[in-house]
Order: C-alpha cells, then sequence, then structure tokens
C-alpha cells in the first residue's frame, strides 16, 4: 500500500540512492532479564534509532545512572592507561582474535588492580627519581665548592709563604668581611651552600646584598651543563653558589631568600678529609638509586605492554557497555518494573533481522518471555537513510553538507555522481593534467587497506575520504582534454590528422587566412590546427561559452523535471500544474530557446547575432530579424515564447495560494496539508495532532509563493550565467598551461644551457603542481560545488530532513574520547 500511495509502482524500478529507504516507527517491549543483551545485538546490527523516551530526566534520575558511572570510571583508568603509554613511547598493539573473553565485572577489577600498581610503581619511581636528582646536585656542590675551598687555600698559603706568617695570611683572608669588627670579639663566619637557576642568579645576588646591607660574600660558579631540578623534574640551567654570613638573623634571611628563588641548598664539610668521603658516599648512592631506577623503569614498561596488549579489547568492551547503559536509559520502564519499552526508527527492510536479533538475546540470557514488536503510525517524519558505499558515500556526502533531504525527497546524489566531475572537467580539461590527478588518486586506492586503519592528517583525511570523488574528477579531465585537445596546453594529432592544410608557404604567420579545408573535419575535439593562429582565442571562447549555457539550461531543465517526480511521487498535483508546468515553460522560452538557436546556427553555419536576437526577441517582438533569421517562423515562433514566458509568471504565483486555501476550507478539523505532502501509510487512523487545527494564513502563503515566484523569475536569468563559470575557468586554466609552458619551459629550453633548463624544468613542474593541480583543482571543486548547491538543486531539492543515525559499535567504536 506504502510503494502504490508512494508512486513506486508502474516502468519504473525502484533505486538504492534516489529516493531514502522507507523507515517505520517501531516499539520494542523487551524483559528486563534481557535488555542488555538485546541493546548489543541491535548495535552489532546498526539498523535501529532509538528515541529518548525519559527526556524530562536529569542524567541522575535514570535507571541505569550508576552503571553509566561505573563505566565512565573504567574508561578514565583506561585513559590514564593511555597517556602512561603514550609517555613510555608504548603503543597499543592487538593480539590475536582467539583471546578469551572478559566479564564486565572482571575487566572492572583488574583495570582497578593494575591502576593501583602502575601508580604505586611511578609515585615510588618519582620520589627515587628524586632522590637521584638531589644526589646529582649535592655532587655538583661537593666539586664546585671543594674546588673553591681549595683554590682559596692555595692562595692562603701563597700569602703565608709571601709575608711569612700564616695569622697575618689568615687576617688578611677574613679582613673584607672582619674589617668592621671589634678585634676584641671573636666571630666565626658562616655559610650555606646550593644551586640556584641560572637566569634568577643575578637578581639572586642583588636581593642578597640589600637584605643582609652588604654584609654578605657570595660566590658563583656556572654548571656546565643543564641539570634535573628535583622538584620541577626538568632540566635547568643552574649556577652553584656558596654565601658567608655572620650572625642568626642575616642566616635566617638568606635561608628565606633562597625559598623565594627556588635555590637548594645543602650542607657542605670544611674539612678536606669530610668532603672526599661525602662525595664517595654520593657517587656510590647514585649508582645503586640509578640501578633501583632502571629496575622500576623496566618493571613498569613491563606492566604497561602487557596492557598495551590488551588495550584495544578493554577499550572497545568499555565504550560498547557505556553505549549499551546510555541507550538503556532511553527507554523507559513498564509501571509492572519488569520489562522496558523502547520506541525507534528503522528501515522497513530491516524488520525481520530485529526481530531475529531480539529472538537471539531472548535465547542467549535464558529469558521466559519474549521480547515484543510492533509497528506504530505517527505522523512524525521520519529520518532519511540512503544506503551507501565507498563509492557513493563521498557523493552522497557533497550533497549532505548543503542538507540532508527529506523523507523520500528525490535525491540529487544521483546525479552528482555523473553531473560534478563532469562540471569539474570541463573547468578542468586537460588530459595531461587529469593523468597526474589519476596518479595521486590510483596512489590512494592501491593502498585503501592501509591507510583507511591509519590515523591520517585532516587534509590527508579528507582526500583520503574523496578519493572516488577526485578518481571521476581525473576520467572526465581526461575527457574533456581530449575534447579541448589539450595536453599540458599541447596539442597532439591523436584522432587524425588535421583538417587544414596551407595554401602557400606564407600561411605560417599564425592566421587562419592561409589555411584550406582539405581532409574531413578533425574526428573528436577541437582540431589542432587552431593552436597558435590568432582566431584560437575567439574560436575557443565562442565554443565555451555556448557550450556552458548548454550544459547549464540542461542541468536546470533537469533540476525542475525531479521537481515534478517529487510532486508526482507526494501527490501534490498543484505544484504539478502550478508550478512545475509554469516553470519549465518559463525557463526554455527563454534560454531554453537560446540553447536551440546556437545548435541551430552550429548546424547551419549561419552568422547571425544571437545577442541581437535574444535582446530583440523582447524589445521588438514585430520587428524584422533580417540576416539574424535562422529558420522560418523564426518570427512567430518568438511571439509565441514571448508570450508563454509572460504568462507563466503570474501562472506560477497566483493560482496555487488560492488552490491551498480551498483544499484548506473543504479538510476543516484535519491537517493543514499540503495533505498531499504526507505519506498516509505513516498516519494514525483518527489520531490528530494540536497542529492539525492551526489557522491556515493566506497572506503568509501568498508572500512565500510571491517571493518564490520572484526567486525562481530572476534566477533563471543569474543561474543561467552563473554556469558562464565554465567557461572562465576553463580559458583560466588554458591560459595559465600556456603560460608556464611557452615563457617558462620553452623559453628555459631556448637558452641552450643546462643549468638554466634545469631550473626552468624545475619551475616548471613546481608551477604546474602548486599552481594548476592544487590551486585550480580546489578552485575548479568549489565552482563545481556552487553550481551543483545554487543552481541545481534549489529548483527541487528542500534539504530539511535529518539523517537517520542508528545505534551501532561500528560508529561507538570509531569514537574518540
Amino acid at each position: 500500500m506504502a510503494e502504490r500511495r508512494g508512486g513506486r509502482s508502474g516502468c519504473f524500478p525502484p533505486m538504492d540512492l534516489f529516493r531514502s529507504e522507507p523507515m517505520q516507527l517501531v516499539q520494542l517491549i523487551i524483559p528486563i532479564e534481557s535488555a542488555g543483551l538485546s541493546v548489543a545485538y541491535l548495535g552489532d546490527l546498526g539498523l535501529i534509532q532509538f528515541k529518548d523516551l525519559n527526556a524530562d530526566k536529569s542524567p541522575f534520575q535514570r535507571t541505569y545512572a550508576a552503571q553509566i558511572k561505573r563505566s565512565g570510571e573504567m574508561a578514565r583508568k583506561l585513559r590514564f592507561f593511555k597517556d602512561q603509554m603514550s609517555k613510555a613511547g608504548v603503543s597499543a598493539s592487538a593480539k590475536s582474535d582467539t583471546q578469551d573473553a572478559i566479564k564486565f565485572d572482571d575487566l572492572e577489577v583488574k583495570l582497578g588492580d593494575l591502576e593501583a600498581e602502575l601508580i604505586e610503581i611511578n609515585a615510588n619511581n618519582d620520589k627515587l627519581q628524586r632522590s637521584f636528582n638531589e644526589l646529582v646536585e649535592y655532587k655538583l656542590v661537593l666539586q664546585k665548592i671543594g674546588e673553591f675551598f681549595h683554590s682559596a687555600r692555595s692562595s692562603a698559603e701563597a700569602q703565608q709563604q709571601e709575608y711569612g706568617s700564616s695569622q697575618s695570611g689568615e687576617e688578611s683572608l677574613e679582613a673584607p668581611l672582619l674589617s668592621e669588627l671589634d678585634a676584641s670579639k671573636q666571630v666565626r663566619l658562616g655559610f650555606i651552600t646550593g644551586l640556584v637557576p641560572k637566569e634568577k642568579s643575578m637578581a639572586f645576588e642583588r636581593i642578597l646584598f640589600r637584605a643582609t646591607r652588604g654584609n654578605v660574600l657570595l660566590r658563583q660558579s656556572e654548571v656546565d651543563e643543564p641539570v634535573i631540578d628535583p622538584i620541577s623534574g626538568e632540566k635547568v640551567e643552574k649556577n652553584v653558589f656558596l654565601v658567608f654570613f655572620s650572625g642568626e638573623r642575616a642566616k635566617n634571611k638568606i635561608l628565606k631568600i633562597c625559598d623565594a628563588f627556588g635555590a637548594n641548598r645543602y650542607p657542605f664539610a670544611e674539612e678536606l678529609g669530610k668532603q672526599a668521603q661525602l662525595i664517595t658516599e654520593v657517587s656510590g648512592k647514585i649508582s645503586e638509586l640509578k640501578t633501583a631506577i632502571d629496575a622500576g623503569f623496566l618493571h613498569r614498561g613491563n606492566l604497561l605492554q602487557s596492557i598495551a596488549e590488551e588495550f584495544d579489547r578493554w577499550n572497545v568492551l568499555v565504550r560498547r557497555e557505556k553505549s549499551i547503559y546510555h541507550t538503556l536509559n532511553m527507554l523507559s520502564i513498564d509501571v509492572t518494573k519488569k520489562c522496558l519499552v523502547a520506541e525507534g526508527w528503522s528501515p522497513t527492510s530491516a524488520t525481520k533481522e530485529i526481530q531475529d536479533a531480539l529472538q537471539r538475546a531472548g535465547h542467549d540470557s535464558n529469558s521466559e518471555i519474549g521480547a515484543i514488536f510492533r509497528v506504530l503510525g505517527t505522523r512524525e517524519s521520519p529520518p532519511t537513510y540512503f544506503k551507501t558505499n565507498k563509492f557513493t558515500s563521498a557523493f552522497q556526502e557533497i550533497v549532505d553538507a548543503y542538507g540532508v533531504a527529506k523523507y523520500q525527497e528525490a535525491n540529487p546524489g544521483v546525479f552528482t555522481i555523473v553531473t560534478f566531475p563532469f562540471l569539474f572537467a570541463v573547468m578542468f580539461g586537460d588530459w595531461g593534467h587529469g593523468i597526474c590527478l589519476l596518479l595521486a588518486t590510483l596512489y590512494f586506492l592501491i593502498r585503501e587497506k592501509k591507510l583507511s586503519s591509519q590515523k591520517l592528517g585532516d587534509i590527508t583525511e579528507m582526500t583520503f575520504g574523496g578519493r572516488y570523488v577526485i578518481l571521476m574528477m581525473a576520467l572526465f579531465s581526461i575527457y574533456t582534454g581530449f575534447i579541448y585537445n589539450e595536453f599540458f596546453s599541447v596539442q597532439f594529432e591523436l584522432f587524425g590528422r588535421s583538417a587544414y592544410v596551407c595554401r602557400d608557404p606564407s600561411c605560417s604567420e599564425a592566421t587562419t587566412i592561409g589555411l584550406i579545408k582539405a581532409r574531413d573535419t578533425y574526428a573528436f575535439g577541437v582540431d589542432p590546427a587552431w593552436h597558435g593562429t590568432r582566431s584560437e582565442l575567439p574560436f575557443l571562447n565562442s565554443l565555451k561559452m555556448k557550450l556552458s549555457i548548454l550544459l547549464g539550461v540542461a542541468q536546470m531543465n533537469l533540476g525542475i523535471i525531479l521537481s515534478y517526480f517529487n510532486a508526482q511521487y507526494f501527490r501534490s498535483g498543484v505544484n504539478i500544474w502550478c508550478q512545475f508546468i509554469p516553470q519549465i515553460i518559463f525557463l526554455n522560452a527563454l534560454f531554453g530557446y537560446l540553447s536551440v538557436l546556437i545548435i541551430v546556427k552550429w548546424c547551419t553555419g549561419s552568422q547571425a547575432d544571437l545577442y541581437h536576437v535574444m535582446i530583440y526577441m523582447f524589445l521588438g517582438p514585430t520587428d524584422d530579424l533580417g540576416e539574424n533569421q535562422l529558420f522560418p517562423g523564426q518570427k512567430t515562433t518568438q511571439l509565441v515564447l514571448v508570450l508563454l514566458a509572460l504568462v507563466s509568471v503570474p501562472w506560477m504565483l497566483l493560482p496555487k495560494p488560492f488552490i491551498l486555501k480551498s483544499q484548506h476550507n473543504r479538510h476543516q478539523g484535519q491537517s493543514y496539508a499540503p495533505i498531499q505532502d504526507l505519506d498516509e501509510s505513516l498516519l494514525v487512523d483518527g489520531s490528530h495532532d494540536s497542529s492539525d487545527h492551526e489557522e491556515f494564513e493566506f497572506s503568509e502563503v501568498f508572500v512565500h509563493q510571491l517571493i518564490h515566484t520572484i526567486e525562481f523569475v530572476l534566477g533563471a536569468v543569474s543561474n543561467t550565467a552563473s554556469y558562464l563559470r565554465l567557461w572562465a575557468l576553463s580559458l583560466a586554466h588554458s591560459e595559465l598551461s600556456t603560460v608556464f609552458y611557452e615563457k617558462v619551459l620553452l623559453l628555459a629550453w631556448g637558452y641552450d644551457n643546462i643549468i638554466i633548463l634545469v631550473v626552468g624544468f624545475i619551475i616548471f613542474i613546481f608551477a604546474t603542481i602548486g599552481v594548476l593541480l592544487v590551486m585550480e583543482t580546489l578552485s575548479a571543486f568549489l565552482h563545481a560545488l556552487r553550481l551543483h548547491w545554487v543552481e541545481f538543486q534549489n529548483k527541487f531539492y528542500e534539504g530539511d530532513g535529518y539523517k537517520f543515525n542508528p545505534f551501532s559499535f561500528v560508529l561507538v567504536d570509531e569514537e574518540e574520547d
């Protein structure tokens, strides 16, 4: 019944992509004990889009909130493992599929134990590493300060020998600090040693001087290589410092300043014997800690490696379990609390598969009661679902980027498979560049399996996803390149010899005046004799401009014809009689007639000025055509076409609002229609929404129709002119290719110098790749996209639907955290 009302009956077979799959709203009543397994099997199937029946409840009020919290905690632990593996340079590596299955509860316990063990190992390693870094710094202090004291003693001994008195030598050493002290008071200097960041050393010295009023002696020595700071764990350039002070008050100030500047302090013994002993002890501890740290890292690496081998499997299990509970939270609990009720959209063709999955879930969960499956009637608009494959999916994405098709609306994606790459190729017509594009695409196609399993960059991912679109673009570019007879702007006699020969030797002056036609017309495409002549550009401009108009009018007519199939499918007679017919008349009375004139002029070789014909068709419809007459009865034909175009405008504007008002008056109490736009197989008998009783606003409908009429009338002119971009970009591509060939490659060749030739060839290659194969490809792609979205799809495509988004584990597994 649905197919009969949907208009699928007849001589045309159903097309998978032309109209979206028939959908149905289904209700599932599932026993509690088999609910989880049922949702899991439906997730494997991926053919049902569940509705949220608990939209009025917060996430914490739902039935399975606790289970989702558990899953979220497990997902957090897995993210922690992933972060640790990333830092350790360990990548997840899946083992063979013969692994034993693990239960969700057992996995939760295992993840908790692994996390606790890994946290303990990290804490121990961090503690050991900090101790190791402190000992390394301490050893540096002992060495640098020991050198300082050794040099000071050497200097003192030299002074003693010079003055002959050790006492005077000691006094001379301490004189800078003790010159202001009372000689009767015995004062012993204290000192503090440590390391301070090199970038803070100058400020550290200034603050010490000011805080102690200059009553300190500071010595600094630069460490040769950066050291790892025990606190931050980062490599820092540091200076070893030694501060002499006098008094407890000065000591407290210095300690506070050291803390403020992040200076690490270490003890130091004055006795030479103790210094050597400390260095020996520290070196021994460093060696022991190094061994312990290496053992800890080895243990940590083995643990992370064992996690990495199971990580993907655990991650998939946790994600799936979490998605199952999220889906279960969308189901409502029956009043008896013994079953769950689910509603969702599914393709009508998937009924048997869904029922089989529910039956299998009931059997595997040992449920005594089976799940109930039934189809509901509704006035709600179903989601749109197209069955695509890896070839058609990219073309469908181009259409969906503009807007998802309304349920069972005619899908432009079917025609886009051919028209999009062809219009691209009209602007990119060069079979040399097409071959380069084809070779680049073949790389993605040959390595398709390998690349599909890898994570690619944004640009590479986008290019790989559209590989079949680019393949079609390359093939059509080769085809149009043969028509234009261009290979990197060079012409070849591929399909036979040129039809023209020189009348005499003087015809080499690059003009067609000296050429005569001696043979049959060139078999395919543009005759190579046109290349390099003065008439080449005017000839190709005229040819490509007229071809652009023909292609544009043909595609716009296709769009209007598709609007007829939409109207017929939804049984909307008012759209057929008051929209399709006047639109097809208006467009073809003007630009369809222009297309016919172009073809007649080509066939007859007439010199008529088509601009003059089209302009005076309106300004002077009764004027004599003279030399612009292309066929008998042309004036009468033009008068009739002008009248038809004028009549079609009010025809589009006036009847439809009045007919809709009349229909509304006849169907008071029922849904304002357009009744024809509803598939009656989806309606619940005798049920009507509150929207059924909305008032019919005639003024709104009339204004909407007025806007639609003005848009179509003006758009018929602007859209036809917009197709001239096919000519403009084709000309630009051809001229750029000629410039690079003649002004770079041939110019370099003319110098007869191998270095200039190599440089010129390199410049030619980079210019061809960068400008013609990248920028021009992108430009032509975007212009072809605009022609499809604006000029073609606005004739019939509403694109106000929403995409079918089923619950599927395939989509869950592809999601990123």
